[in-house]
């Protein structure tokens, strides 16, 4: 059993709109260091325990691809600090950064852009906000010894209590947009339907008010 709600909550989440550029922000606090968070996140045997296979030349100017998702390039990489890719495209970015925390913990943030044309706007945090909330679920329950050997991540994705888990991320990242000042109620509405449609089939929009 996992504490939905305390893995929700352990979760910083932002939105922000500059420019053309809409950007998302992620960051949770992880009881291990730095070093062993990193070999978590860049180790291709230990990634398919907690997210999914992942294939390619796992170098700066390499590329890479996660088995049924997206892929890209690898544009720059410090170990054991922080790494930046394209993810899903040229203009999608994600960067990861690692730093130490007191007693032995290790804050990640994640930074995912994308043009705000591409976005809609700033309720596009929903298309990507509530699958990397999963990710970074999973890697604390690897993290915490949670996760067996034998376990799929995928199949553990559609247990009751990552249904739940989602459903709980979608409804923060709704409240994480409408707080934000950034989209119309109507806009959120737009964006959050076809997210809802996908992370949490079955609900509406209403549900999430």
């Amino acid at each position: 059993m996992i504490d939905i709600l305390e893995h929700i909550n352990a979760i910083h989440r932002q939105v922000s709109v500059t420019g053309e550029e809409v950007r998302v922000v992620l960051r949770r606090s992880y009881q291990a260091e730095v070093e062993e968070v990193w070999d978590a996140l860049t180790d291709p045997e230990r990634m398919r325990r907690w997210f999914m296979p992942i294939s390619g030349e796992l170098k700066v100017g390499g590329s890479f691809q996660l088995e049924g998702n997206a892929g890209g390039e690898i544009l720059e990489c410090e170990p054991p600090e922080r790494f930046k890719v394209t993810f899903g495209g040229p203009t999608s970015l994600v960067e990861i950064k690692l730093t130490a925390g007191p007693d032995d913990t290790t804050e990640l943030q994640m930074d995912h852009s994308v043009p705000a044309e591409y976005a809609g706007g700033a309720g596009g945090a929903l298309f990507v906000g509530p699958g990397w909330d999963g990710g970074l679920l999973g890697l604390a329950l690897y993290l915490e010894g949670q996760i067996a050997e034998e376990d799929d991540p995928r199949e553990m994705a559609n247990a009751p209590e990552a249904v739940e888990f989602t459903k709980e991320s979608v409804r923060a990242w709704i409240k994480t947009v409408r707080e934000s000042g950034l989209a119309t109620e109507e806009e959120l509405r737009a964006a959050a339907e076809p997210a809802i449609a996908q992370f949490a089939p079955g609900s509406s929009f209403d549900d999430f008010s």
